[in-house]
């Protein structure tokens, strides 16, 4: 998007912050295809509002969600039903994560307010023989591949936007309303130190400057 005129750029953040939409919820029924229709307990690290904590507690025994931001921790824990087997957190996820093992991890949009390889390991060592670990994460964009990706990307986020809001302005999603910062970590960077730690670990970019990462463990 650098590459844009300064006034169409404008105009297009105008735009977005009239109509917002939760491109990280964008792959929750993504990540959802991911797992088994059933399993016994799910841990979902950055767990923000709790939306996704939501949807894995309709196949899971139980979920667990982590966050570190206390204000998001606390309006998931007011938006979560009652009945569903999903409880929060505030913590650091590398060192305050209930013990596994888990049969799921999820990590969306997270990873990178954490050192890398060590979130990836940390994950490692929670999840559970046959256990699947899902991040969905974003990344700094260099490549050529990067902003070619971005070309089709800026038209979709804006057709996502209108079709999202049915072409109405709207407030932010509760979801958006968590702290983020940007990431520094190129796609080849993630995916070199993934294979390191994860080795037969896929990752692919997406659309919406996301990449997905999904590593299953050895069940021997």
């Amino acid at each position: 998007m650098r590459t844009l005129p300064l006034r169409m750029l404008r105009a297009l953040e105008q735009f977005h912050a009239t109509r917002p939409w939760d491109h990280n919820a964008h792959y929750h029924r993504w990540i959802l295809r991911r797992l088994p229709r059933r399993f016994d307990r799910a841990l979902d690290v950055g767990s923000g509002s709790g939306d996704l904590a939501g949807l894995l507690a309709s196949r899971a025994g139980a979920v667990h969600g982590v966050d570190a931001d206390p204000t998001i921790v606390d309006r998931a824990r007011e938006l979560a039903d009652p009945a569903a087997p999903v409880t929060f957190t505030v913590g650091d996820a590398l060192k305050e994560v209930p013990p596994g093992p888990y049969d799921v991890i999820t990590c969306v949009a997270a990873i990178h307010h954490m050192p890398f390889g060590d979130a990836l390991t940390c994950f490692r060592r929670h999840l559970a023989p046959g256990g699947t670990l899902v991040v969905v994460g974003v990344y700094r964009r260099q490549s050529r591949s990067d902003h070619l990706l971005d070309a089709v990307a800026v038209p979709a986020n804006v057709a996502m936007a209108w079709i999202k809001n049915r072409g109405r302005k709207a407030p932010r999603p509760v979801s958006m309303t968590a702290p983020a910062r940007p990431a520094t970590m190129t796609f080849a960077d993630i995916v070199r130190d993934a294979h390191q730690a994860l080795p037969g670990a896929r990752l692919r970019r997406r659309l919406f400057w996301r990449y997905t990462l999904v590593w299953r463990r050895p069940a021997g």
